[in-house]
């Protein structure tokens, strides 16, 4: 009951501090005239994949790397097959098309190199598949690509101004500070939670981390996305989703194997596959129905397909 107790309240800590978090980063960067294109694209994106970032560094610090793993992927499939869908049902939702022919291939690119990079018995013709420190630099300089997309994106579009409330250095610098100490303490208690019931009920750290773990710190998204839809206000519930998905191999992963080498189990192939399957079906339901668009009713098949995944797993 104890862990239990810790699961929840940790998921709840990550859940408020990102969002203190988002909230004092983009009234800084307000401040500073910092557009408000630029604040969505990353201040934003790094709020929200926030939780996954403290969740794997600190598995990846206490060696349990399966957990990190299962994180990264099972918050990506999540976020497209359960929050988009769930988000298209609220509101059928209408993505630019940068999303669709540049920063979805972009989500599908990075489960490729994940695949690639840590299947070294096939590519690398090594005797144990593992994510190394060399594998870890090259996701990060694909990240460091991606970011640099972002930045010609806010070049060469007009700015609008934004609708967050400006707060104070001072408040803003609190809620900045408070959210990433709520971050840290809510992703220990995740952590220790999920290797507790991973080690109590004979699950593998893998499927706790691709199930429990990963739904938990894809709350921020599912809050955004959901909102965003509901206020219908599509780019930023598909833009959310598709930058996060990025963010998080190439950027969280990356950050995770520099910290220490993740092996992968022969099992994690099929879920790097489910991954690269989520952005190719997302991908083609932007030609399928309304251009652009996912409807309620791809939005339903979008909810299956994760259940269906779900029974896989368990």
């Amino acid at each position: 009951m104890t862990y239990v107790i810790l699961l929840l309240i940790g998921l709840g800590l990550l859940v408020k501090g990102a969002d203190w978090l988002v909230d004092g980063a983009a009234s800084v960067a307000q401040r500073f005239n910092i557009s408000p294109i630029v604040i969505g694209l990353t201040i934003v994106a790094f709020g929200t994949s926030a939780p996954e970032l403290v969740v794997n560094v600190l598995a990846s610090l206490r060696g349990t790397t399966e957990i990190a793993i299962g994180n990264i992927l099972g918050s990506n499939i999540a976020n497209i097959f359960l929050i988009l869908g769930i988000s298209a049902l609220v509101y059928p939702l209408r993505a630019n098309k940068n999303t669709v022919l540049k920063e979805i291939p972009f989500s599908l690119l990075a489960a490729i190199m994940v695949g690639v990079l840590a299947n070294d018995v096939v590519f690398g013709h090594g005797t144990q598949n593992i994510l190394t420190i060399g594998d870890a630099l090259v996701l990060l300089s694909f990240f460091v690509v991606f970011l640099y997309y972002t930045f010609g994106i806010a070049k060469s579009d007009e700015m609008e101004g934004s609708t967050t409330s400006r707060l104070s250095v001072g408040i803003s610098l609190g809620y900045i500070g408070f959210g990433l100490l709520m971050l840290v303490v809510g992703g220990k208690w995740i952590v220790d939670a999920a290797v507790y019931f991973a080690e109590a009920f004979g699950i593998s750290q893998s499927v706790i981390g691709l199930t429990i773990v990963a739904v938990g710190t894809s709350l921020p998204e599912l809050a955004t996305s959901v909102v965003a839809a509901y206020k219908k206000q599509s780019d930023i519930a598909i833009g959310n989703i598709v930058g996060s998905n990025i963010f998080n191999i190439f950027f969280i992963l990356g950050v995770s194997g520099l910290i220490a080498p993740l092996p992968f189990q022969s099992s994690l192939y099929i879920d790097i596959f489910v991954t690269g399957l989520a952005s190719v079906v997302l991908f083609l339901f932007m030609f399928i129905g309304r251009r652009n668009t996912i409807e309620r009713w791809q939005g339903f098949v979008l909810l299956v397909l994760y259940f269906v995944y779900l029974g896989h797993l368990l």
